[in-house]
């Protein structure tokens, strides 16, 4: 079966994401990730699998599924939401709360046990409607969630008052407004979770939503006359034409046909001068025409294009654990267990121990219940890693794994590929010399080179792109080496490096050499600019005490000549990829390092770095390759990418910090009874609402 992918709502932390993922383990199901922070699940079905039975479990463990699946039910339409549960149980639980003013203010029809239980019925029926049934089931799958303990504690308060009202044992035994309270608290406090949270999404969203828009597609009639009408761009499909005016956002990735403009790509790369872009150049699905008019066909739509790409990378890297989680994740599996523990000592000891009445006991024993949270343990890693990832997302920062933002921190060298890395990687030829005939030189050189995606074979077939060619026998790429080929009388032709010919050429060097069965036909030299950011951002990384490295393929002369001019001290000229995957391992060997590159001949490398980094404009294997790619055309954003690294995980500590601290004091005082269960329930919300809040500081907060 296909994968399963569906939208959980109700999630808040990883405990929750935890009850989740064991569910669907404990049914046979495979390869579950499940993310609480946008609540998204997927996991492989079994063969006979009943999707419907799986979602009515979810559901029963106190979560919503929406799926496009119509086997999934639909989502509860009374009482849906935290925000409306709290507010159905308000004017329930203030009532009974004048209850608590007895002494300044006197309400004696308040004092009837039997008018607080009908005020204390609908509230308590609700919370057990959502935490009891959802205790009830972690229960019976073995992993017991935060709603275990909310469930107990209101549940022990209201059987306790039902039993003094029953038997009429006065209003010491009454804590109706107790159970009322707790529950319409904890209400709140999952609404301002849900807000909290959601803001931490922000990024992520503003890029979804600029996934839907109108679309104005070009169409023939009969009379071949062009018509414009419009269209949502969901209904758009590959080789479609539209048309993009001025101040219009580009409905789908599309090729320019007609017409030039200046677009604004920020959204996807975070580069906020706008772009020039003209006749036969790419639109990226989501950017702006902000001035210019253009016709365009569309290349790419739905999830297979550029932005679709982004959103789905985001997701999944937040679906990733990286390790720091991995201890809260342990402590929170056991939380729940060990807090009933504490808490049943808590009433023995007040109870047997100081002689504290039962009532008072029991309300110390509750109040450590509610205001236990593990939600504070599990919130605390995925809430910081989605702000970071979303703002990168936002700067045109794309990390594959969560883990990468931490591996960041730790990198003390960065390796630097030259040519489309340092450089634009934009070439044009400066010189040539031929020991034949210059056109056929020029024949010779696009027809081989056309089979090349290196970057100086493309500035030779732009330059001399010709249509009568040399109709090759056959022909192959050779990685690090460059293009041989053969024709039809079983002469082999070379196009490449140095290494092509005879060892004994002692030459000048140049960048690529022709040859036919081993001779010299001629040679070609490009030239190429440096990347104006490239100098500032090798500064910066000096300025941190990391080193840089220079790993290139070609000539000696050149790569000192870049390294010179951007303030690389250390170079390794003329390599392989295999000579460059082996140097890799042994700077790997000495500190953490960092590789940016862009070309097939880097791929080996960029997997074997701690970590690789790559650039939008390269090798379909080489950002394959990199956990990170910079979008931005360059290395701009190489210092936030590293500063986002290191201060996500200084939040993440925070977190984790905040979050023991906090059940680590708060625990205690309950248990003394400084603390009330209403308060006590109160203050469990607010703690993921801090934790939140702290996370949503990387938004805003300066990073390098």
């Amino acid at each position: 079966m296909e994968k399963v992918d569906w939208t959980v709502e109700g999630m808040t932390c990883t405990n929750c994401a935890l009850t989740v993922s064991k569910f669907l383990e404990s049914k046979g199901m495979s390869e579950v990730k499940v993310n609480p922070i946008d609540g998204s699940v997927s996991f492989l079905p079994k063969a006979d699998a009943d999707l419907k039975k799986l979602a009515s479990g979810i559901q029963g463990l106190g979560y919503s599924v929406i799926s496009a699946d119509k086997t999934a039910p639909q989502q509860k339409r009374f009482l849906k939401n935290n925000k409306e549960r709290f507010l159905f149980t308000l004017p329930f639980t203030l009532v009974l709360m004048l209850h608590m003013l007895e002494g300044r203010l006197h309400i004696h029809w308040l004092m009837n046990p039997w008018l607080q239980l009908a005020l204390c019925l609908p509230v308590f029926i609700t919370g057990m409607w959502f935490f009891g049934r959802s205790a009830w089931k972690s229960l019976q799958n073995g992993v017991p969630n935060m709603n275990v303990l909310i469930a107990m504690g209101s549940l022990a308060a209201f059987v306790y008052s039902l039993t003094g009202a029953l038997l009429n044992l006065g209003e010491d035994y009454l804590f109706f407004e107790t159970t009322a309270t707790i529950i319409c608290l904890v209400f709140l406090g999952h609404y301002l979770e849900d807000v909290s949270v959601q803001s931490t999404q922000r990024a992520v969203h503003a890029l979804a939503r600029s996934q839907k828009v109108m679309a104005n597609m070009i169409a023939f009639d009969d009379q071949h006359q062009e018509q414009v009408f419009p269209i949502e761009n969901t209904q758009l499909r590959t080789g479609d034409l539209v048309l993009i005016k001025t101040g219009e956002q580009v409905p789908a990735d599309c090729k320019i046909l007609w017409g030039d403009a200046l677009v604004d790509e920020s959204i996807i790369t975070g580069e906020s001068l706008p772009v020039s872009k003209q006749k036969k150049d790419l639109l990226i699905g989501g950017s702006v025409l902000q001035q210019g008019t253009v016709k365009a066909q569309v290349t790419a739509t739905g999830t297979d294009t550029v932005l679709s790409g982004i959103l789905r990378m985001v997701q999944q890297a937040q679906s990733e654990k990286p390790p720091l989680q991995k201890l809260a994740d342990r402590i929170s599996a056991v939380f729940v267990p060990v807090v009933v523990g504490i808490a049943l000592l808590t009433f023995l000891i007040n109870y047997f121990g100081f002689q504290v009445a039962a009532g008072e006991s029991l309300m110390r024993a509750i109040a450590v219940l509610v205001i236990s949270c593990p939600c504070a343990m599990g919130l605390a890693t995925p809430a910081a890693i989605a702000v970071g990832l979303g703002r990168a997302a936002r700067k045109g920062i794309l990390f594959r794994n969560a883990g990468s933002l931490e591996s960041f921190r730790n990198i003390r060298q960065v390796v630097f590929d030259k040519t489309g890395t340092l450089t634009n990687g934009q070439f044009s030829i400066s010189d040539f010399n031929a020991d034949m005939d210059e056109d056929g030189f020029k024949k010779i050189a696009f027809s081989l080179e056309k089979y090349s995606n290196h970057p100086i074979a493309q500035a030779i077939t732009r330059e001399w792109k010709r249509n009568d060619l040399v109709h090759w026998a056959t022909v192959e790429e050779i990685r690090g080496l460059g293009v041989r080929a053969t024709d039809k009388e079983g002469n082999v032709y070379m196009a490449g490096s140095a290494r092509i010919l005879d060892a004994s050429y002692t030459g000048p060097a140049h960048n690529v050499f022709i040859s036919k069965n081993g001779n010299l036909l001629g040679w070609i030299d490009a030239k190429d600019s440096i990347r104006p950011e490239a100098k500032e951002v090798v500064a910066w990384l000096h300025k941190k005490n990391i080193q840089t490295v220079l790993l290139s393929g070609d000539r000696e002369e050149k790569c000192w000549d870049v390294a010179n001019a951007v303030g690389i001290k250390q170079v390794f000229a003329e390599q392989t990829p295999e000579q460059k995957l082996k140097k890799i391992s042994e700077l790997n060997q000495a500190s953490p390092t960092a590789m940016i590159g862009d070309g097939i001949n880097d791929a080996p490398a960029l997997a074997k770095a701690t970590l690789g980094i790559s650039l939008s404009e390269a090798s379909q294997i080489a950002m394959q390759s990199a956990d990170v790619i910079l979008m931005n055309h360059g290395l701009r954003n190489l210092p936030e990418a590293l500063g986002l690294g290191e201060h996500t995980y200084i939040t993440i500590r925070q977190n984790l910090f905040w979050a023991f601290a906090y059940n680590v004091v708060a625990i205690p005082i309950a248990s003394i009874g400084l603390l009330k269960p209403s308060l006590a329930a109160l203050s469990m919300g607010l703690s993921d609402v801090v934790l939140a809040i702290n996370s949503v500081r990387l938004f805003v907060k300066k990073v390098f």
